[in-house]
């Protein structure tokens, strides 16, 4: 007799035939089972979210080989995500499915989070667009946070499997307007209930108060200074209303080109070197207002280099660096690795795998960011040098080398608060392109590049060879990654701040209408629980320790491992002019690839490089100073949790970093617990605290890709090294013994 809802290849019994599919209608289950089941579907609707189209008598499973296994429900498409609704919940307990998303559940979509739509026509897959002339049997949907859902058809009314399809197809593919994206009517629905958590104290950058603080924190505003020339946006669209720039330059130099060829502050080192950025200058053919773009920019360069007291070391990332269509391409080919449509699939592109992984140049295309970035702070650090970073915009690159150096200098930024502030800071206000990159509107997959994940990335790379040294977890970048597409944040729906602002109504002329009150994606109690949240705080984070006064008159302001640096001598500014006498076609792009010539020679800056890199790597760590990654070879990794979290096939049942993890957080308990009993013996009057919530407990049933992992069925297939698994035994009987393993664990 079939289970509760659930088709399975044979029923109760085992098949015959491998290939045996069960055609039983659910109209045809017991009429009690299917009325439980109905009694136990419900569709929870956020404020603000409509019901569009839904469709009953859905199979969603997973095809394993050609058994296939599922369960049956509906299937729904709402203005803000697609869900499935079935009893799938009997094989999780409290205890596994603690880390739980309240906004979006195990089996819900955003339209946002759609990569690709496929249907199946008579076992021919095939992507779907527009309108249809036949529709699928089955349909497949690649997600952007790399899970595939698979949705058996066959069973539902032709009726609605036209309605679902239509509906699925339209609300993820077609161009929309901004207005009409579910932040804004979740926004208006959620008026009143739009509460911020207090004790989120992220800088955000939105006010001249928040400039000048960062300024005070590092030391900059001897240097430089907060300007407010652009407070309504008249100045520059592009730029915040708040930003900071070189004490002596004018703010009239600011209106000239519409904020473009000014050099944006970004950051100021300890040692007074600062970090900046600037965009580059229209193109124009007149050499009249070439003549004149020439003279605009002289004047500029005399303000932030000025030898032998300020040197100014320029990188042109427009052109002697990446460019988006590579890291558009190289992700392209890489996410396929990770969208495994079945366990057959997984296992036949096994032995290939590691080809494909290099062949995608994923990888090496962190390990140049990771480099370029050492390369900047070693012109910082050990050379004293100013680092004026040129874009065309400086608004992708520039975000990401920017906020990779300020990680690796600024252990602030690798706090928790402070690195929301530095994504606040360099990216949102920095006027990184959320809504074209990340393709909200549908309207060009050609501006869709993943610039953010990729520094999320490169921050992974760090954090997983650094560990004590962030407040933050890989999990906390698993998560933020996945918020880059819940329309109920604006964090990551807007292509600059002035955008935000026109269209949440805070410029809006009608004085009777109150501007939307907008959520940002730094209030994590809106997606989690306080104990799933735990998992967001690495308990081996190293905390500063806290001087005396004594202490401190005896500390030096550099870092310790600055210390044992080879400093390279500053090289004095060449004589001649900013630019030469000609004008050329060069000066039609950046102008900077004449500003380029100020670099060193790459022979000099390969060899400072690899002195600097290798002399850091020879010295014990401190996690509270400079901190530069490997970025050998086998030293640039997969971030496993993130892209391997949906397939079971990788998973290793109660082993990988989460056993450790876990009898570490058994030892800092047992720590904790007598802590509080020698405190009690001194305060035997206090109440005792409140245990801390441990997630950990009973490794043996987590998955390596925990805690993303237990959402999913494992699957029956045992987990071999290679492809060629098939050739060590017979495939049931290996089956049985992973079967028998599990039942002993769960025991």
């Amino acid at each position: 007799m079939l289970g509760k809802g659930v088709v399975g290849g044979g029923g109760g019994t085992k098949a015959p035939k491998p290939s045996f599919v069960s055609y039983v209608r659910p109209e045809e289950i017991h009429t009690n089972e299917k009325e439980v089941t109905e009694k136990e579907v419900t569709l929870h609707l956020l404020p603000g979210e409509q019901l569009l189209c839904e469709a009953s008598t859905v199979l969603k499973y997973v095809q394993e080989d050609s058994c296939q296994h599922g369960v049956y429900g509906r299937l729904v498409c709402t203005d803000f995500k697609i869900a499935f609704l079935g009893d799938d919940e009997s094989a999780l307990d409290n205890d596994e499915t603690q880390f739980k998303n309240k906004v979006i559940g195990e089996n819900d979509i955003t339209l946002h989070c759609v990569d690709q739509i496929y249907g199946v026509f008579d076992e021919k897959k095939k992507p779907l667009f527009g309108q249809l002339k036949k529709y699928p049997e089955k349909l497949i949907i690649h997600c952007k946070d790399l899970r595939v859902f698979h949705f058996c058809l066959r069973y539902t009314k032709e009726e609605e499997v036209k309605r679902i399809v239509s509906g699925i197809i339209h609300h993820t593919q077609a161009p929309k307007l901004l207005k009409r994206l579910f932040l804004f009517s979740y926004a208006t629905a959620a008026q009143n209930n739009t509460a911020t958590d207090p004790k989120n104290h992220t800088v955000m950058f939105d006010t001249l108060k928040d400039w000048c603080w960062e300024l005070e924190r590092t030391k900059g505003n001897m240097k430089y200074k907060a300007v407010c020339v652009n407070e309504d946006y008249k100045v520059c669209e592009r730029l915040p209303a708040y930003f900071v720039v070189p004490t002596p330059l004018a703010e009239e130099d600011v209106q000239c080109f519409q904020g473009r060829g000014i050099p944006i502050w970004c950051w100021s080192c300890h040692n007074g070197s600062a970090l900046l950025k600037m965009s580059a200058l229209p193109k124009e053919q007149d050499d009249g207002i070439l003549q004149i773009q020439k003279s605009f920019l002289d004047g500029i360069y005399k303000t932030i280099h000025r030898p032998p007291y300020e040197i100014v070391k320029t990188e042109d990332l427009s052109g002697n660096f990446l460019s988006l269509q590579e890291i558009q391409t190289a992700y392209s080919k890489f996410k396929q690795l990770f969208l495994i449509d079945n366990s057959t699939e997984f296992w036949d592109t096994d032995i290939k795998w590691f080809s494909l992984l290099e062949s995608s140049s994923w990888l090496d295309i962190i390990r140049r960011c990771l480099k370029k970035a050492i390369e900047i702070t070693e012109c910082m650090e050990a050379q004293n040098m100013n680092v004026l970073l040129l874009e065309e915009n400086a608004s992708d690159l520039c975000c990401l080398i920017s906020s990779l150096v300020q990680v690796m200098m600024d252990p602030h930024c690798r706090t928790r608060i402070g690195f929301q502030s530095l994504v606040q800071k360099e990216w949102v206000m920095g006027g990184h392109c959320f809504l074209d990159r990340c393709n909200h509107l549908r309207q060009s997959d050609k501006e869709e590049v993943p610039v953010f994940l990729l520094f999320l990335d490169c921050v992974w790379q760090l954090v997983h060879q650094h560990p004590p040294a962030f407040e933050f977890t890989e999990t906390y970048l698993t998560v933020l990654s996945d918020s880059l597409y819940i329309p109920i944040f604006s964090t990551f729906f807007f292509n600059s701040p002035h955008q935000k602002d026109t269209n949440v109504g805070r410029e809006s002329q009608d004085t009777q209408s109150k501007p939307l009150n907008l959520l940002s994606v730094w209030d994590w109690s809106v997606q989690f629980e306080p104990k799933a949240q735990t998992l967001l705080k690495n308990p081996l984070y190293v905390e500063k320790p806290k001087l005396d006064k004594g202490q401190r008159k005896g500390v030096r302001s550099k870092h310790q491992r600055q210390l044992s640096l080879p400093l390279t001598q500053s090289k004095s500014s060449p004589k001649r002019g900013f630019f030469r006498e000609e004008t050329d076609h060069l000066i039609k792009n950046l102008l900077g690839k004449r500003i380029s010539k100020l670099i060193n020679s790459s022979d000099e800056l390969q060899d400072n490089f690899r002195e600097f890199y290798d002399s850091w790597h020879s010295k014990p760590t401190d996690y509270h100073g400079l901190l530069l990654p490997h970025i050998e070879g086998p030293e640039i990794r997969v971030w496993a949790q993130r892209y391997l979290r949906w397939i079971p096939e990788a998973q290793i049942l109660g082993g990988g970093t989460v056993a450790t993890m876990s009898k570490l957080l058994e030892m800092m308990e047992e720590v904790q617990s007598l802590q509080e009993k020698i405190e009690e013996r001194h305060h035997s009057q206090e109440a005792p605290q409140a245990e801390p919530p441990c997630l950990l407990r009973n490794s043996a049933r987590l998955s390596s890709l925990f805690p993303f992992a237990l959402l999913q069925r494992h699957s029956s297939k045992p987990v071999l090294p290679t492809s060629g698994w098939k050739a060590l035994g017979d495939e049931e009987d290996l089956a049985k013994r992973e079967d028998e393993f599990v039942d002993l664990g769960d025991v």
